[in-house]
């Protein structure tokens, strides 16, 4: 039994050796990384479902119930459909938009000759303003959306299934990431966005 000890001991500091040589003769033959490659290398070391997870989760945006969604009672129907994608809502207020806020808003379109209209329309009655956070929200979002004119836009869009007329689309939407950052801070300040874990996050987000 002793010899056979003796034997086994041996047999596996000798297999280490070998390994750790054909182990060093592997490395030494990989080309040295970047700075760059190397970052890479330690984030998917972490783990590639860690890595897959975190890249853009917290991307939010801006979605807006104008008053003619609130007066039609389409508010619950349009949160269901962000929940169902699997979004998260962090901000949710109703308000009488003042049309300094507006002015901000649609800066762009100032110089319109429907401006004035614009500001008739979203002064008419109360709006539900939300902010969204998930991954690609602020592009998942647009097309949840709809196009602009509900003629165009596709049927299972909000305005696809709600809207009848361009001047009175049920909904606005973040167009970009940018957009969304210009935006948000216009509609909410930062103690009324709320960070909070999802008890489906992991489900939802984890490939």
């Amino acid at each position: 039994m002793v010899l056979f000890q003796r034997y086994l001991l041996r047999h596996l500091v000798l297999g280490q050796r070998s390994q750790c040589g054909s182990m060093f003769r592997r490395e030494s033959s990989i080309p040295a990384r970047t700075p760059t490659e190397v970052h890479h290398c330690q984030i998917s070391n972490i783990g590639f479902s860690y890595y897959c997870t975190t890249s853009g989760v917290r991307e939010r945006t801006l979605i807006a119930v104008k008053p003619d969604g609130v007066q039609r009672c389409l508010v619950g129907q349009i949160v269901q459909r962000f929940e169902q994608r699997g979004f998260k809502l962090v901000g949710l207020k109703m308000l009488k938009a003042p049309e300094d806020l507006l002015s901000q808003h649609y800066h762009n379109l100032q110089k319109k000759d429907f401006y004035p209209l614009v500001l008739r329309y979203m002064t008419s009655g109360p709006v539900v303003v939300m902010v969204w956070e998930g991954h690609n929200v602020v592009r998942t979002s647009r097309k949840m959306v709809g196009n602009t004119d509900p003629a165009e836009a596709d049927p299972g869009t909000v305005r696809g299934d709600f809207s009848i007329h361009i001047s009175r689309n049920v909904i606005h939407a973040s167009d970009s990431v940018e957009g969304a950052q210009r935006e948000i801070p216009l509609w909410f300040s930062c103690k009324e966005l709320m960070d909070w874990d999802c008890c489906d996050h992991k489900s939802t987000y984890d490939l």
